[in-house]
């Protein structure tokens, strides 16, 4: 339990930042970088602590994706290091406002944040903690999404390939291990016609078996009944228009595999439900195991890339065992980056994809496709996680779980699952073949959406509204077009200038929106329901105040001005 200590006890140093008193237990240089925005560096501290006025707070917000309650000061720290998480918090008042938002410069190194309520004082109080401690600290009240943007900025911005941001159709949950060549090019080709231009594949091409688990990962040999000739299905799929990436389970050596007694000796632990091991990625023969098994899926068979699953399994509960010989390094933490390094020279420019939590900073140079962790058949918590990602993920491609529905999905709700998804790359994973035409049209018209205006939904500024409720309205744009999403009856304002088009979708059960104009103008309005077909189409004059027009449930309004216009 980490509570709020005298500055007596616990800091050597005391600076004033803004309107906060920090205290730290080494020297410090502050440097203002903005306005209200500081940086705090101090190499010998280990521990740093503030508080403030906690007056119109309205959310915690961590990339702990859950309620963003205001929590108590014995709320049990947010802990980060390379494999899981990332250390940044923001405390969020009315309106979204920035209230304070707090970075650390080591995005690889064990680190953790607290914050919470001192129940004697009202006030914020947040501790951070770390090995040589390097503070972003942005005490501005502008929106906190922006504060957020700026501390991804401050990470750094690699580069992202184009293919990374296209619509992605991924086999788990509509086939599980039930994968074979034939199977996987016939979702191929109907993925290709609804707007996908990747497709992953995931568990089942590497065993036989079925029964789940991973007793046959490690080897990474393809199941020879299902994929007799992996180069040639992979080249039948690029010929249908589509990129390829194959799944990898990188940490497991399953206990069925021949590679489990090559390296036995060099596990960090052994999991019972898995029946699988995880390996030590400090010794240098275990990275270049991995390296060469996964090389050959994009150099052999010519995959345009990886999905590398479970790098969080690395770190073990409770601690990291002793490195046993052999070992060239001693953190854990550092031979996962060496491996990932040595992958990324073997393998430079491939597309890879990370999950959710291991989407530290840290590892950002070596994966340019980052997906929400998974939540099954639970949008407004793909919502959440997609947005959550993108807040500090900056200009990488952020990418949906995978969206699955129930066959006798309404067209509607399918729509739904959809919108929920539309501010990052969607991954459609639903058995093609067993849809209806009506579902099918919904898939293409959204995918179609997603794609026409790629750069506004990805690229854009995001604007996230009310954290504290799960974003029930969120918006972009980028100077030209602005996309509007509402997940709750909620009205939607219309800017008077920056735009040339507003898009409007309706992920809300009540087809009634409110549209709040900042000053007289007269648009186009065209509506669409969930399937794309044309419902209405209309001169809407939008007055200052409240304009009321009808948007289908998973439908579209497109509010369009001409030149003149503008």
């Amino acid at each position: 339990m980490q509570l709020w200590q005298p500055r007596a006890v616990f800091g050597t140093t005391s600076v004033r930042v803004g309107d906060v008193e920090v205290a730290l237990d080494g020297e410090v240089t502050v440097t203002r970088t903005g306005d209200r925005v500081w940086e705090l560096d101090a190499p010998e501290a280990s521990a740093a602590q503030w508080r403030m006025p906690c007056v119109e707070v309205s959310a915690y917000w961590t990339p702990r994706t859950g309620a963003r309650w205001v929590p108590p000061i014995w709320n049990a720290p947010m802990t980060s290091r390379l494999t899981s998480g990332s250390p940044v918090a923001s405390l969020v008042g009315r309106d979204g406002a920035n209230v304070c938002t707090v970075a650390l410069a080591d995005v690889a190194g064990r680190t953790s944040i607290t914050g919470g309520v001192m129940e004697e004082t009202g006030e914020f109080a947040i501790t951070v903690q770390g090995r040589g401690l390097r503070i972003r600290l942005d005490l501005s009240d502008r929106h906190f999404s922006a504060a957020l943007t700026e501390v991804a900025t401050w990470w750094g911005e690699p580069h992202t390939p184009r293919q990374a941001r296209l619509p992605a159709y991924s086999t788990w949950y509509s086939l599980h291990q039930e994968v074979d060549e034939a199977g996987v090019e016939g979702q191929a080709a109907l993925a290709k016609e609804l707007g996908c231009d990747t497709i992953i594949v995931d568990d089942g091409w590497q065993t036989a078996d079925r029964a789940r688990g991973y007793a046959h990962c490690g080897d990474w040999e393809p199941n020879a009944a299902a994929f007799p000739d992996m180069a040639a299905h992979v080249e039948r799929v690029h010929g249908l228009g589509l990129a390829y990436l194959l799944w990898y389970a990188i940490p497991f050596i399953g206990k069925g595999s021949a590679a489990f007694a090559r390296f036995e000796g060099k596990f960090l632990r052994y999991l019972e439900l898995m029946d699988a091991a995880v390996l030590d990625p400090r010794h240098p023969d275990v990275r270049a195991y991995l390296v060469e098994r996964l090389a050959r899926a994009v150099e052999e068979w010519k995959m345009d890339g990886l999905k590398i699953d479970f790098v969080d399994q690395f770190a073990t509960p409770g601690g990291d065992p002793e490195p046993t010989p052999g070992a060239d390094c001693s953190d854990v933490d550092e031979g996962v980056l060496r491996l990932m390094a040595e992958l990324d020279a073997r393998l430079p420019g491939i597309l890879v994809e990370y999950r959710q939590p291991y989407t530290s900073a840290g590892l950002w140079p070596y994966g340019n496709m980052i997906r929400a962790t998974d939540c099954p058949l639970s949008p407004q918590e793909n919502r959440q996680r997609t947005v959550d990602l993108r807040l500090i993920s900056g200009q990488r491609a952020v990418h949906s779980d995978m969206i699955m529905w129930h066959p006798s999905e309404p067209d509607e709700q399918v729509a739904i699952h959809l919108i929920n998804a539309l501010f990052s790359v969607p991954q459609i994973s639903v058995d093609l073949r067993a849809q209806r035409p009506g579902q099918l049209s919904v898939i293409k018209f959204w995918l179609g959406i997603c794609r026409e205006f790629l750069d506004t939904l990805q690229l854009g500024t995001l604007k996230p509204d009310q954290p504290e409720h799960g974003y029930p309205l969120v918006w972009t744009y980028d100077g030209h077009a602005m996309v509007i999403a509402r997940y709750a009856p909620l009205p939607v304002e219309v800017p008077a200038t920056g735009w040339a088009e507003v898009l409007v979708a309706n992920a809300a059960g009540d087809t009634r929106v409110a549209l709040y104009g900042e000053a007289a103008q007269t648009v186009t309005s065209v509506a669409y329901d969930c399937r794309g077909t044309r419902v209405s189409e209309a001169r809407l004059s939008l007055a200052p105040g409240a304009t009321l027009v009808t948007v289908p449930v998973g439908g579209l309004l497109r509010l369009r001005r001409t030149e003149e216009e503008i």
